[in-house]
């Protein structure tokens, strides 16, 4: 392992959905083009730059698959889809073998048609409602449930011989009955198992919850009642090694949002809240890079995203794409100002989320690498179209441990 005098700390800034498509409503630019970004462009000016393929060239990923890669996970070999995650994320216990689902509080009525998948988007009293159904036991599985933000919650099973072979109850749609959960593979008793005790909770959750408190107060405020939890996206939780002792580092997780802060925890990162930080296009941006600033003092890895790109790009949202980049911008450069002679920096995202078309595609993501010991290319900007000129060339998710661990000097040697 090389001395201690030749090693650096690393900071992987991730602005989530960063990439792009030209914009007519910027000129045909794309917004992180559009954007001003003296920090951004300094450091493409001085580092070198080029193009991420999170997963693989025209994979669409989404924020859990493309994170898994980034962070040097497989997600073809480890991804266990995105319930674990969830509920780690909103600080929910999730055990080797459990069953985790993503799930909402809805609306349905007698028939169990779906009124309103989001329950009018309830925001007040679900504690209430989680309370009332976490920790029902259906023969030998125990449901352990807690709320999220808005309508969303988090769903673990844990009892033995459960399959996760298992079909969604959401029917995804407003008017459609719920579905019966099934086993997708013939023959599969565990998976079976999972399928039945599933329908069994979703309707003990209704029997529970549709002449609960809440809900009767919302019927009367007018408003539709969360008088039924629909779980989709079943994951297993999946064997990962520990972040840490896999790359020789010292790391911590500051992001916005539970599906990244739950990967970090099961990962053993050290997972740092920041208050204000609302993965919104009004997140406290001075706020996250002050945690930054902070955490580098005792973590020599971190690993930071800002949510608001993403949110711009689903909005279709191309002005607020651009301003939230711009904040990202003064972000980076707060951070340079603490810690800009002895970082190693790399900026990128982990999906393209172009405001044209208003979810996750497939294009490459712009990214820099910016440090003491990185050589330097002809790129004197940061966007995609410059990017794509650059010495980094085009370069896959799980390629990018390997580069900032190698920068870091905290690599071991391949062979002899």
């Amino acid at each position: 392992m090389a001395a201690a005098s030749d090693t650096f700390p690393a900071l992987l800034l991730i602005a989530d959905g960063l990439g792009d498509r030209a914009v007519p409503e910027l000129g045909g630019q794309t917004p992180l083009e559009a954007a001003r970004t003296p920090n951004l462009d300094h450091l493409a000016a001085r580092g070198e730059s080029g193009l991420l393929d999170p997963i693989a060239p025209g994979i669409r990923g989404g924020s859990d698959t493309g994170h898994l890669a980034l962070l040097g996970y497989d997600p073809y070999r480890f991804y266990p889809g995105r319930g674990p995650f969830e509920a780690m994320g909103i600080g929910m216990e999730v055990r080797r073998g459990d069953l985790a689902f993503r799930c909402n509080f809805s609306t349905v009525d007698a028939e169990l048609i779906v009124r309103d998948r989001r329950a009018g988007r309830i925001s007040e009293r679900t504690g209430e409602l989680a309370a009332a159904l976490d920790g029902l036991q259906i023969e030998d599985v125990e449901f352990r449930f807690k709320e999220s933000i808005a309508h969303r919650a988090a769903l673990v099973m844990r009892g033995p011989d459960l399959g996760i072979h298992v079909s969604d109850v959401d029917p995804h749609a407003d008017g459609a009955r719920i579905w019966e959960a099934h086993a997708t593979a013939e023959g599969d008793a565990a998976s079976a198992k999972t399928a039945r005790l599933l329908n069994a909770f979703v309707r003990r959750t209704f029997d529970i919850l549709d002449e609960h408190p809440v809900n009767v107060a919302r019927r009367a405020a007018g408003l539709p009642p969360a008088n039924i939890v629909l779980p989709r996206g079943i994951g297993a939780s999946p064997d990962l090694a520990p972040f840490d002792a896999a790359h020789g580092v010292k790391s911590a997780c500051i992001v916005e949002v539970g599906l990244v802060k739950g990967l970090g925890r099961y990962i053993g990162m050290n997972v740092i809240d920041v208050p204000g930080a609302t993965a919104g296009l009004d997140t406290d941006t001075e706020a996250i890079g002050n945690a930054v600033v902070a955490a580098l003092k005792e973590h020599n890895f971190i690993l930071c995203n800002v949510k608001g790109p993403d949110v711009a790009g689903h909005d279709r949202n191309a002005r607020g794409k651009v301003a939230i980049i711009e904040k990202i911008d003064a972000m980076v450069g707060q951070i340079l100002r603490a810690h800009g002679d002895s970082l190693i920096l790399m900026v990128t995202g982990d999906h393209s989320t172009p405001v044209t078309y208003g979810d996750h595609t497939g294009e490459p993501c712009p990214v820099l690498i910016w440090g003491p010991p990185v050589r330097c290319d002809r790129v004197d900007r940061f966007g995609e179209t410059a990017a794509s000129t650059g010495g980094v060339s085009r370069i896959r998710g799980l390629d990018v441990m390997n580069l900032l661990t190698s920068y870091m000097g905290v690599q071991e040697k391949y062979g002899a």
